[in-house]
C-alpha cells in the first residue's frame, strides 16, 4: 500500500535493526485518515470472504481492527492481555511472547463472543515473529471458528513470522512488507 510506506519512510523511526517507530501515526496517536484507507484495503483484499467478527490483540490492533470492521459491518472482539475481574465465565486462553516488550502475556476472549459459526478476520499493527498471531490463531482454532485470513498492517518480513505462517497455508495480506531496515540507511519494501 503506497500510501502506508509513504507514511512509514516520511514518519516512521527506525531504532534499530529490529525495531521500527511508528507510533506517530498508527499506535499511541493515531492516524484516523490513514486507519479509514487501511480498513478500505483490507475490505478490498477480503472481499471474498464472509467475515463475522474481527479478532485482534490490545492495545495496537484495536484501532486498525475498529476502522476495518465498519467495511465488513461486523464487530470487533479483542483479546485481553490478562484476566480481569469483570471478564465473565469461561474463557479461550493462549500464551504470546512480544517481541516489542519482551514479555509473555495470557491472552484471553471471552468464550461468548467466538463461537464456530464464526468466520473470523484477524487484524494487527505488526507482524514480527508471528508470535501474537500464533496465539489468535490458536484461540480461533479453540472456538472450533472457521479463520478467514490474517489482515497484517506492517510486516517485517526479515523476521520471517510471514513466511512460517503461510507455509501453513494461512491466508496472510501485509499492507507494507519491510524487508531490511537499518537507522544508517533507512528501509526497504518488498514489492
Amino acid at each position: 500500500m503506497e500510501l502506508l510506506e509513504e507514511y512509514i519512510r516520511k514518519e516512521g523511526v527506525v531504532k534499530t535493526k529490529d525495531i521500527l517507530k511508528v507510533d506517530s501515526f498508527l499506535n499511541h496517536k493515531m492516524d484516523v485518515a490513514l486507519f479509514n484507507e487501511i480498513g478500505k484495503e483490507f475490505k478490498r483484499l477480503f472481499a471474498d470472504e464472509e467475515i463475522t467478527k474481527i479478532l485482534t490483540i490490545e492495545a495496537s490492533g484495536i484501532g486498525i481492527a475498529c476502522i476495518t470492521a465498519q467495511y465488513f459491518n461486523v464487530p470487533v472482539v479483542f483479546a485481553k492481555k490478562s484476566k480481569t475481574k469483570n471478564m465473565s465465565g469461561d474463557v479461550y486462553s493462549s500464551l504470546v511472547e512480544s517481541f516489542t516488550h519482551g514479555k509473555v502475556c495470557d491472552v484471553c476472549v471471552t468464550k461468548k463472543y467466538i463461537d464456530k459459526e464464526d468466520k473470523i478476520l484477524i487484524i494487527d499493527d505488526f507482524l514480527a515473529l508471528g508470535n501474537a498471531l500464533n496465539g489468535l490463531i490458536d484461540i480461533v482454532n479453540q472456538a472450533e471458528a472457521k479463520l478467514a485470513g490474517c489482515g497484517i498492517v506492517i510486516e517485517k518480513g526479515f523476521q520471517k513470522g510471514g513466511d512460517i505462517l503461510r507455509e501453513k497455508g494461512y491466508h496472510i495480506e501485509s499492507l507494507a512488507i519491510v524487508d531490511s531496515m537499518d537507522p544508517e540507511t533507512g528501509i526497504v519494501f518488498r514489492h
